[in-house]
C-alpha cells in the first residue's frame, strides 16, 4: 500500500497527509520525519487512525524522526500513536529518534510499556552429557550447602550447651511440644497397625514350619530394630518436617527473615537451632513410644487372633529384644530427626517468595525427609552387618 502523499518537493522530500489525521510524513534520504500538527484530542484521534504502517513501506528507511513545531494541544491519543510507531520501528529494526517530540511527551512515552521482545530461537536440546553434568553440579551445590548448614548447627549446638547461643527457650519449648506431644496420636496409630500387620504376616509364614511361638521374636525384633524407627521417621517427615519448611517459607515470603537479618538477629539461633534441637531430642522418645505401641499391636493380634498365650509371647519377646537392639534403634532415630529438621530448614530458607512456593517447599521437605530416612537406614544396616550387630 502506497502512502498517499500529495506532492514531491524539488529536493526529493515527499510530503502528504492521510485523511482524518493530525500528521503527515516527509522523506529526507534514508530518514522519515513524521510531522505532527493540529490538536490531538481523544475525541478526534486514536492510535489506529490513518495509515501509519505505510510510513515504513518506503525501501531503505533507516530511522524515524519527528517534527512537532506545528503541534497544538495533545493528550493520550498522541502517546498511543507514538507507542504504536515505536513498537513498529522496533519490529523492523528502524531507529526511533524522539528528539523532535515535546519533552513531556518523551517522558510519558518512556512510561508506556513496549511490546515484549520476541523470544529468541530455542537452542538445540542439551545432550545427555550436558544434562548429566548440570545435575551433578546442582547436586554438588546442594551437598555443600547442606554440609555448611550442618556444620553451623553443630557449632551452634555447642554454643547453646555453653549458654552462648541466642536461642530463646520459649521457641525451643514450643517446637518440642509441636514435634513431641502433637505427634503422639499419629505415631501410635501407624506403629500399632504396623505391629499388627507384622504379626499377621509372620504368623502365615511361621505356621508352615510349626513355629507359631516365634511370632513374638519377629514382632519384637522387627519393631525395635527397623519398623518403629522407620515408620516414626516417616510420620515426622510428613508431619513436622513439612510444617517446618512451610513455616519458614512463609516467613521468607512475608520478608520476616529479611527483617531479622537487617536487625542483626542470627537466623541460625532464632529459626534453625530450636527446630533441629527439638526434633532431634523428641525423635528417640517418640521411637520408644512407637516401638512399645507396635509391640502391643503385635501382642494383641497374636493373643486375640492367633491363640498365642500371654506368657509365651512375653518370654520369647524378652529373649529376642535386647538393650543393644534398643540402643541401635535410638541411634538411628537420632540421625533421622537431625536429617529431617536440617533438610526442612534448608528447603524453607531457600524457597521462593510466592504462595505457591510454600506448598512446593512442603512437598520437597516431605520427599527429601522420607528418601533421606531410607538412605540413612540402609547405611546403618550395612554398618550393623559389618560390625556383627
Amino acid at each position: 500500500m502506497a502512502l498517499p502523499f500529495a506532492s514531491t518537493s524539488p529536493n526529493g522530500a515527499t510530503s502528504g497527509s492521510p485523511i482524518g489525521t493530525g500528521w503527515h510524513a516527509r522523506f529526507e534520504g534514508s530518514h522519515t520525519v513524521v510531522v505532527l500538527a493540529q490538536d490531538w484530542r481523544e475525541s478526534d484521534y486514536d492510535a489506529g487512525s490513518g495509515d501509519h504502517n505505510a510510513i515504513f513501506e518506503r525501501p531503505g528507511t533507516a530511522a524515524l524522526g519527528f517534527d512537532s513545531s506545528g503541534l497544538g494541544h495533545w493528550g493520550s491519543s498522541l502517546l498511543a500513536f507514538l507507542a504504536v510507531l515505536r513498537d513498529a520501528a522496533q519490529r523492523r529494526k528502524i531507529g526511533f529518534d524522539e528528539a523532535g517530540l515535546p519533552v513531556a511527551a518523551r517522558r510519558l512515552l518512556a512510561l508506556v510499556p513496549g511490546e515484549p521482545p520476541v523470544a529468541a530461537a530455542q537452542s538445540a536440546p542439551a545432550g545427555f552429557v550436558e544434562r548429566l553434568g548440570g545435575s551433578g553440579i546442582r547436586i554438588g551445590a546442594e551437598v555443600v550447602a547442606f554440609a555448611t548448614l550442618l556444620g553451623e548447627v553443630v557449632v551452634g549446638t555447642g554454643a547453646a550447651l555453653r549458654r552462648r547461643a541466642r536461642m530463646r527457650l520459649v521457641d525451643l519449648i514450643d517446637a518440642m511440644a509441636e514435634a513431641g506431644i502433637g505427634a503422639l496420636p499419629m505415631v501410635a496409630l501407624v506403629n500399632g497397625l504396623v505391629g499388627g500387620i507384622v504379626a499377621f504376616v509372620g504368623a502365615v509364614q511361621l505356621h508352615r514350619f510349626g513355629a507359631d511361638v516365634y511370632i513374638a521374636n519377629l514382632v519384637g525384633v522387627a519393631e525395635v530394630r527397623e519398623m518403629a524407627p522407620i515408620m516414626t521417621g516417616i510420620v515426622m517427615a510428613g508431619r513436622t518436617g513439612t510444617a517446618f519448611a512451610a513455616e519458614i517459607a512463609s516467613m521468607r515470603g512475608s520478608e520476616e527473615i529479611d527483617a531479622l537479618r537487617v536487625t542483626g538477629i542470627p537466623i541460625l539461633d532464632f529459626i534453625v537451632l530450636p527446630r533441629v534441637t527439638a526434633l532431634s531430642t523428641m525423635m528417640p522418645l517418640l521411637y520408644l513410644y512407637g516401638a512399645a505401641i507396635g509391640i502391643f499391636g503385635g501382642f494383641a493380634v497374636a493373643v486375640a487372633m492367633l491363640n498365642l498365650s500371654v506368657a509365651s509371647f512375653m518370654a520369647h519377646l524378652q529373649d529376642a529384644v535386647s538393650v543393644r537392639e534398643i540402643c541401635f534403634g535410638l541411634l538411628k532415630t537420632l540421625f533421622f530427626g537431625g536429617w529431617i529438621a536440617i533438610a526442612s530448614c534448608r528447603i524453607g530458607l531457600h524457597a521462593g517468595r510466592s504462595s505457591t512456593d510454600v506448598g512446593a517447599a512442603a512437598t520437597a521437605a516431605a520427599v527429601s525427609g522420607i528418601v533421606g530416612i531410607i538412605v540413612i537406614d540402609g547405611i546403618f544396616a550395612v554398618c550393623a552387618n559389618a560390625l556383627g550387630i
